[in-house]
This record gives structure tokens, C-alpha cells and sequence, in this order.
């Protein structure tokens, strides 16, 4: 393998990566909201009117997880060798560290850490690292044991039955999101409130939908093929 073609396939494993972590931040960020929805105000209407419903957001949760296969499946195929461990042992290495780094800095509790919307750096941060290091886990997760990849292959055996109907539902999901972006950036406009919090949020979203749309363009859903029975 040249230098070049060994740069482009870390290239596409760190695009792959990226994308996984994007959908994490995605469900981190609609958990958010939701939470702000059902919960602390239950008397909100989230960017309204533009945004007719609050719990239009489930459906965007949707899209963020139905992206997470095809988005690993881009990494998987690659051959990118492994350096010492495999990237889930990585991945928890990650984890126990941001761990650590939340109880020794910031000390909230999981709810908090999940649910709340916040500008903490320092909440941010931690979470942040967590979701990388699910990233990596998730990426790998098929190797960290024998019984986990059974599982799988039992799920990926139902979903390559229903595929055609996950196929729908990525391009639905997909356009649904992308109108949740599209509403909240009418909101900050016309509220005069576009800040970075908001301009993250909605990146995330396009990040989504983009993402939708791309995999069923490549209709990735339609092209998967059932694992080998065990």
C-alpha cells in the first residue's frame, strides 16, 4: 500500500468516526431538549412556531441511530490494522479517563450528564470525551466479545428482513431533520439569538440529515446482506 493510499483509508476511518460521534452528539443534544420538553418546562414549545411540534425531535433520534450503521460499516471495511489493541479497548480507556476527569472536576450526576443542556465547560468537555470514547467502542463493537457479535448478527438478520422499510424510514427521518434545523435557524434569526450553542446544535442536525440523505442515495440499507447463521 503506498503512503498516499494508506493516508486516504485513515482519512475515510477518521470520516466514519466522525460521523458515529456526530450522532451521538446529535441524541445527546435532542436528550436535551427533550428533557427541557417533558420535564423541567413542560409549558415550552421549542422554536416555535417555526417548529411544530417539540416531540418532532423523536424523530431526529431516529435518524441519528439508523445513521450509526451505515456510518460504522464506512470504518469497518477499511483495513487500518491496529495499534497494539483493538479501538474498543481505546474507546474504554477514553471512557475511564473522562470518568474520572467528571467525578475529579465536576461531580454531576448521570441525569445531569445526559439530560441537561448547559454552557459548562467543564460538562462539556467531559461529555465530550465520554462520547469519543463510545465512538471507538461502538465502532468496534463486534470484537469485543464472541456474544456480543452473536447479537448482533441476530439484530442484523431482523433488520435485513425489514430493510426496505429501514430504507424509507432513514430518507423520512432524514427530511424531518433537517426541517428541525431549518426551523431553528428561522428562530434565532428572527429572535436576533443566533449564538454558538445554537449554531453547534444546528450543525449536528445538517451533520444528520446530510447523512441521511447520503446513505440513501448510496442506499446502504438496501445493500446490506445477512450475516452467516451461527
Amino acid at each position: 500500500m503506498t503512503k498516499i493510499a494508506a493516508v486516504w483509508v485513515w482519512v475515510k476511518k477518521v470520516f466514519s468516526l466522525t460521523l458515529i460521534l456526530n450522532a451521538l452528539i446529535t441524541l445527546i443534544a435532542i436528550a436535551g431538549i427533550l428533557y427541557g420538553f417533558y420535564h423541567a418546562w413542560p409549558w415550552w414549545k421549542p422554536y416555535s412556531p417555526y417548529l411544530i411540534s417539540g416531540q418532532l425531535y423523536l424523530v431526529a433520534a431516529a435518524a441519528a441511530v439508523i445513521n450509526i450503521f451505515p456510518s460504522a460499516s464506512i470504518g469497518r471495511a477499511l483495513h487500518t490494522g491496529r495499534l497494539w489493541f483493538h479501538h474498543y479497548a481505546y474507546g474504554f480507556f477514553v471512557l475511564v479517563i473522562s470518568s474520572f476527569y467528571m467525578i475529579a472536576f465536576v461531580s454531576v450526576s448521570l441525569v445531569t450528564l445526559v439530560f441537561i443542556s448547559t454552557s459548562s465547560v467543564a460538562i462539556n468537555t467531559g461529555r465530550l470525551f465520554g462520547l469519543i470514547g463510545v465512538t471507538l467502542v461502538l465502532d468496534d463493537l463486534p470484537d469485543v466479545s464472541t456474544r456480543i457479535e452473536s447479537g448482533l448478527n441476530k439484530l442484523k438478520r431482523q433488520v435485513y428482513r425489514a430493510r426496505k422499510g429501514v430504507y424509507i424510514a432513514q430518507l423520512a427521518t432524514g427530511i424531518v431533520t433537517f426541517y428541525i434545523c431549518a426551523a431553528m435557524g428561522m428562530w434565532g434569526i428572527v429572535h436576533s439569538n443566533v449564538n454558538v450553542a445554537l449554531v453547534l446544535t444546528m450543525g449536528t442536525f445538517l451533520i444528520t440529515s446530510l447523512t441521511s440523505f447520503a446513505c440513501v442515495k448510496r442506499k446502504d440499507w438496501l445493500r446490506i446482506t445477512p450475516p452467516p447463521t451461527d
